[in-house]
């Protein structure tokens, strides 16, 4: 908890429990004079005085000056993280008592007012709204007061949604109206908050028999643009208006955004990974593989997206399914103009790989060697190593001994191994 009243009273009560006087404290660098000029209040010390005070009183100048301890602030910070995570469990009476917990043992204004969002959301959550209410209004006061600070649309939204919850449409109305608007003005087509608004906005219409706006809100259902990039093209025309508060709350939503999608990602590269690892298994290492692959694709964009294609059609060959492993690369490959890149080259040696399970070699050989091309003039690198040792086991099975040889040579000088004469006979004479 923090330590009683001012900086003065917690001086005075430290040096009256450790029983000092005001000349013991004072030293021989003070007067006691200005230590009772402390005490009431009169003269606030400087750091180097609260840090000299702390040392003598067997306190830290954090004490002194805020009235709680360093542990006892990270206390409080952790305990304030989980309620912020009780509350996304659903668990809202939990992180109310931890809320107000916070909320008295705190004097840091920015984690005050956190804790004060907190505690209005848990008791929306608890279904005492006409509570909840009271506390949004209080953070939209406080946002609109110190609008260079601190947004006030996620407490205007907040209200909307429980206005409507009580019954007082004209007032979720009016609240969403004026959100939606400012949420226009920054140019946001997608997004929670925007969804909010409108999903809210809609049945307060549809409530009031308003089935015309209601229907004009249809409009506004977000599109599909990618959200933290809608939210950071947002924050930036904040700023540029110095609307500083929405730009940082923008920015927030941007990075939560992000992180959100980076975590979706970070789920979509394990199961890969996994289902690579299950692939040339048996036949239910194969479908496992499989349906991983297919989990993972939504999440998944570009080179990795289409190395997912990629893999999901060597677990299709495994699993006879060779028709369909080859659409699926040629669908991967249609339209997309011949690259130098490893993605498509190896696109390409797993169609080649389709080929040879139907007995197509002719056109294996066919597309092997359109791929060999293409990884003469890719920069040496492990990876083009491992696309050149494939290609070589590709062209083996296919029955073309020489352009083997060529590119296990590849595969070694991928990786800055020369062969000498006697391994490149050897391979001749394999």
């Amino acid at each position: 908890m923090p330590g009683p009243g001012s900086v003065g009273e917690r001086v005075r009560d430290l040096r009256l429990t450790r029983r000092m006087s005001q000349a013991q404290l004072a030293g021989h660098d003070l007067s006691d004079s200005y230590i009772s000029l402390i005490e009431s209040g009169k003269r606030t010390p400087t750091p180097a005085v609260l840090k000299l005070l702390a040392e003598r009183l067997g306190c830290t100048p954090e004490y002194l000056s805020e009235g709680i301890e360093p542990e006892q602030r990270a206390h409080v910070e952790v305990l304030a993280r989980h309620c912020e995570l009780a509350l996304h469990a659903g668990r809202a009476d939990e992180a109310l008592r931890g809320f107000d917990e916070v909320i008295d043992a705190e004097d840091n204004p920015e984690l005050t007012l956190r804790a004060r969002w907190g505690r209005a959301r848990a008791l929306e959550g608890l279904g005492r709204v006409d509570e909840a209410i009271a506390g949004f209004e209080e953070l939209r006061e406080i946002a609109e007061r110190d609008a260079g600070r601190t947004s006030w649309l996620p407490s205007v939204i907040a209200l909307t949604r429980c206005y409507h919850a009580v019954g007082d449409l004209g007032q979720a109305v009016s609240l969403g109206e004026r959100a939606l608007a400012r949420l226009t003005e920054l140019g946001l087509s997608t997004g929670p908050d925007l969804a909010e608004v409108a999903r809210v906005l809609l049945l307060a219409h549809l409530d009031r028999a308003d089935v015309e706006r209601a229907r004009t809100l249809t409009a506004l259902l977000p599109d599909s643009s990618d959200v933290a990039d809608a939210y950071f093209a947002a924050s930036s025309r904040a700023l540029e208006e110095s609307a500083l508060g929405d730009a940082i709350y923008l920015a927030d939503q941007a990075l939560s955004a992000a992180a959100t999608r980076v975590r979706d990602t970070s789920k979509a590269r394990l199961r890969v990974a996994g289902a690579r690892a299950l692939v040339r298994g048996d036949g239910e290492d194969n479908l496992r593989a499989l349906d991983l692959f297919k989990t993972a694709a939504p999440d998944l964009a570009g080179d990795e997206a289409k190395s997912c294609v990629i893999e999901s059609a060597r677990a299709l060959i495994q699993l006879g399914r060779l028709d369909e492993a080859v659409a699926t690369l040629r669908a991967a490959l249609q339209g997309v103009p011949r690259q130098l890149d490893p993605i498509t080259v190896q696109a390409e040696l797993v169609l080649a790989q389709a080929q040879l399970a139907q007995g197509d070699r002719d056109g294996a050989l066919t597309v092997l060697r359109t791929t060999a091309a293409q990884l003469e003039r890719l920069p040496a690198t492990r990876h083009t190593a491992s696309l050149s040792r494939e290609l070589g086991d590709l062209f083996d099975a296919a029955g073309d001994g020489a352009s083997a040889t060529t590119a296990y040579r590849r595969a070694l000088e991928s990786v800055g191994l020369r062969p000498t004469q006697r391994t490149t006979q050897a391979f001749v004479d394999h």
